[in-house]
């Protein structure tokens, strides 16, 4: 795992790709250069992702992904789609005039995407994760998982 250190629009940063539960609970994470699109790290993220449950093993596919316009793609609706996963995903505003009709977006689904916004609102919380003190990706990863921790021992 490289620095994960880049330039975007607010100066030298990293990103976290996340991913929740419908409870908001985080189930996976994945470090990128500030630069870099949301939208290379989709199939990272849900390769690895095991959806707890109340009896018997982990699923390895959740019923329904909803995420924002960032991941507005065709490849990525066509994974889905492989995988037997609905998407609610809305189209992006400059795509709206193409051949053919847009793919359509769940909305009710489409709402549950604020538990993601309310996970990063608890990481942003940490100062030593807004900060990034952490010279190596491995280690701010680590104090990423220690904030996960913390939420899921206070739920």
């Amino acid at each position: 795992m490289g620095p994960a250190l880049g330039y975007s629009r607010g100066g030298f940063s990293t990103k976290v790709h996340l991913l929740t539960d419908r409870q908001g609970l985080p189930l996976k994470t994945v470090l990128s250069a500030g630069q870099r699109h949301e939208a290379a790290f989709f199939t990272d993220l849900m390769d690895e992702v095991s959806v707890p449950r109340s009896r018997g093993r982990p699923r390895k596919r959740p019923e329904a992904v909803a995420g924002d316009r960032a991941y507005d793609a065709d490849w990525i609706r066509q994974w889905c789609a492989d995988k037997g996963i609905e998407s609610a995903i809305p189209v992006r505003e400059n795509m709206r005039d193409g051949p053919g009709r847009p793919p359509t977006c769940d909305d009710r689904r489409y709402r549950d995407r604020n538990t993601v916004e309310r996970c990063v609102g608890h990481l942003k919380e940490r100062r030593r994760l807004v900060v990034r003190y952490e010279k190596k990706a491995s280690h701010y990863k680590a104090m990423i998982l220690w904030a996960f921790v913390e939420k899921y021992l206070n739920r």
